[in-house]
């Protein structure tokens, strides 16, 4: 079977690749093993050297990685420089605090000596998907290597080329030959990746439904995960909020990446007070986005990353209006060859339609009106996602109450958009999966913490 590379933004096909056969995918299993018994040996300072270096390769390469998403996947090219900078800064952040993190415990017991030790515990499985090809695998595999793992990565369908880039990364900056290694297989050969005795756990990025099926094979022969599924981030709009400031920032996190980010804003909650203003100033700002071509520069809006994705966010509008929301703009199909699809924005959105209960991974916002705080709080939670959120008010004291104690995700902003740092803990509740990434807490997710007692 051929694993094929197309451009969504012509519709030309790129590259096709050969499927790895199973024997092959167990080689390459057999061979990260044997690169992980000689990295978990290897000091944490040697470690920190060659994620370094990582780093200097991401960088000395971000033009050559930034026109490989803009043509596997679409992404506009600045954002692919960004994306790019992003994963150096990572690989970074765990070159300098690793070390720290994972330094040994001392536990005062009644033993002569008690301590806690992280330990490796051998070669993760990461599956990956297309939205941020780099970022997703970097924002695991620094603290991943850092902490004496090996990676298997079986990235998604429609990036191979970034998936074996990623792989050249690693090498290129001195790691052992084969610790970090990525495998061209579909997603039903899944199951027996995880089923290899050498894979001790597995991360999953990607759909609620893909992160369920990993979480079943992987409960089933008892490996660990982490999950970080769909999002349909609530962004609550608040009577005293500081709408021009809102708007811009609830537009950027709302067309980031073209609208496919698992914490991009997607629900946008306002006081009915307010309503008018916002939508008018929402809307005008949509309006203004550039769409085209994701290799010029000004292009803010790329092409969605596949034709099937775009029809399926097509019928959600659709659906959404046909139960009675109102279009304010975008929703038509455009012509051409591209995967492309408008800025949309739908008001009055209400439970029961796709607009309100489904991720929309696109670019088209939900706006839905609501009486007051009470009630902006009671819709934001009301969803079967929890990754992100944000609230706008100039009361910075009620923002910081409502996003600490009252919104239900894994990470709440005030007055800003949600994102990423490689500085704090990132991951979601209910159907936005479990387990954290990036900090402390992200690479103590694949450790063995050992309790060692001296008597």
């Amino acid at each position: 079977m051929a694993i094929e590379s197309v451009n969504p933004a012509t519709g030309r096909r790129i590259k096709v690749y050969e499927e790895m056969g199973p024997q092959e995918v167990e080689g390459i299993l057999e061979s990260v093993h044997g690169a992980f018994l000689q990295w978990r040996r290897t000091a944490l300072a040697e470690r920190a050297t060659r994620v370094q270096r990582a780093a200097l390769v991401l960088r000395q390469n971000a033009e050559q990685y930034s026109r490989l998403m803009a043509h596997e996947m679409g992404k506009p090219i600045r954002d692919g420089r960004g994306e790019v900078e992003k994963c150096a800064w990572a690989c970074e952040y765990y070159a300098d605090n690793a070390p720290r993190f994972l330094e040994p415990e001392t536990v005062q017991t009644s033993a002569q000596k008690s301590f806690v030790t992280y330990q490796p515990l051998g070669v993760i499985l990461a599956v990956m998907p297309w939205n941020f090809p780099f970022w997703q695998v970097f924002r695991f595999a620094a603290a991943a290597l850092m902490a004496g793992n090996g990676v298997v990565l079986k990235h998604a369908s429609n990036v191979p080329g970034c998936s074996l880039a990623i792989e050249d990364v690693f090498r290129r900056a001195g790691f052992p030959e084969n610790l970090f290694r990525a495998v061209l297989v579909g997603g039903t050969h899944v199951e027996g990746v995880i089923a290899n005795p050498h894979i001790k756990a597995v991360t999953v990025t990607g759909s609620t439904a893909a992160g369920k099926a990993v979480a079943r094979k992987a409960g089933e022969m008892l490996k660990k995960t982490v999950l970080e599924l769909g999002g349909s981030d609530p962004y609550v709009i608040l009577e005293d909020a500081d709408l021009a400031k809102a708007v811009e920032t609830c537009v950027r996190s709302r067309l980031v990446n073209s609208g496919q980010s698992c914490i991009a804003a997607k629900r946008f909650i306002v006081v009915t007070s307010r309503r008018q203003e916002f939508e008018e100033l929402f809307v005008s700002r949509m309006k203004s986005a550039r769409i085209g071509d994701p290799l010029d520069e000004s292009t803010e809006v790329g092409p969605q990353a596949r034709w099937d994705l775009r029809w399926d966010l097509h019928r959600q509008v659709q659906e959404s209006v046909a139960r009675g929301a109102v279009l304010l703009l975008g929703g038509e199909m455009p012509p051409g060859e591209g995967a492309f699809y408008p800025p949309t924005v739908l008001t009055e959105v209400e439970k029961g339609m796709p607009a309100y209960d489904e991720e929309l991974f696109g670019p088209v916002a939900a706006i839905i009106p609501v009486a007051d705080e009470g009630e902006a709080i009671r819709v934001a939670n009301d969803s079967s996602f929890g990754l992100g959120a944000a609230v706008f008010t100039r009361n910075l004291a009620r923002g910081e109450r409502i996003a600490a104690e009252e919104l239900e995700a894994g990470s709440c902003f005030v007055n800003d958009s949600v994102r990423s740092d490689p500085r704090l803990p990132f991951g979601g509740i209910k159907e936005s999966g479990y387990g954290r990434e990036l900090s402390s807490h992200g690479i103590r997710e694949f450790v063995n913490i050992k309790t060692v007692v001296v008597s």
